[in-house]
């Protein structure tokens, strides 16, 4: 008799994952697998990473760091996850998503079902006719700055699925791969570029700014996309004290505003 798995993760769920990793296309990792080379093999690769997260013996491999030009003249660090990866990460996203999805704020679109930048600015632009004055502030780094034990804290608060926190936590932490080679250690940050990161960013950024401004600034109004956000003010000294407000915020949540 098959021994049974200490942790119970639906095959067609990992195919499920599969399927959407496909529909997404997206560069190779690390490995240099292909999608085209993983579906060569489809069956086996899938019934192996099962096994592998079923049992609590998959580790991620890590990311393959690229740099992407940023249009202010600056790069923006991205990691690649191989495809097994990206599918593994999409189990775990497929399980956690919904469960947090229903409590996010209205006013945060990104990376969201049915939500959009369009959407975003859309909203913005009549709030603008109200109201005079915006606040228009990004996190710095913000991906690579999310602090670890936050994060987990938040998942911890809305699953109870041992092997969703597991994962996450050896995503957190898996190393990233220049291209020469070199490995680099994370110690705080969730790779941009990964399948799970923006829920983790969104998740984050809920506690860090949306429920603290429901809490403290009840009345305002803004837009959130992942780390950007336009706040409606009705007077410059409006603004500027609740700027300095968020700037502590922020810092209190170990992250710090785009000084621009």
């Amino acid at each position: 008799m098959a021994e049974a798995k200490p942790f119970a993760i639906p095959k067609q769920l990992v195919w499920g994952a599969y399927q959407q990793v496909k529909a997404n296309r997206g560069a190779a990792g690390v490995d240099g697998e292909t999608l085209e080379a993983f579906d060569a093999k489809a069956e086996d690769n899938l019934y192996k990473l099962w096994n592998r997260m079923s049992s609590g013996s998959y580790f991620p491999p890590p990311v393959r760091l690229v740099e992407i030009p940023k249009k202010n003249g600056g790069r923006r660090p991205l990691g690649i996850p191989t495809v097994a990866d990206r599918i593994a990460q999409t189990v775990v996203k497929m399980v956690l998503e919904p469960k947090v999805e229903p409590m996010f704020h209205p006013d945060s679109y990104a990376y969201r079902p049915n939500k959009s930048a369009h959407e975003a600015v859309g909203t913005a632009r009549k709030r603008c006719w109200k109201l005079d004055w915006v606040i228009d502030l990004d996190v710095k780094a913000f991906f690579d700055s999310l602090e670890h034990d936050l994060v987990m804290r938040a998942v911890r608060h809305h699953t109870d699925e041992p092997w969703v926190v597991l994962y996450i936590e050896r995503w957190l932490k898996a190393p990233a791969e220049a291209a020469d080679g070199r490995r680099i250690e994370r110690t705080a940050g969730t790779p941009q570029g990964g399948v799970v990161s923006p829920l983790l960013a969104n998740l984050f950024m809920h506690y860090a700014f949306d429920l603290w401004m429901r809490r403290t600034h009840p009345l305002m109004t803004f837009e959130r996309y992942a780390d950007d956000v336009i706040v409606h003010c009705v007077s410059e000294d409006q603004a500027q004290r609740v700027l300095e407000d968020f700037r502590l915020r922020l810092k209190g949540c170990g992250l710090e505003l785009h000084p621009e």
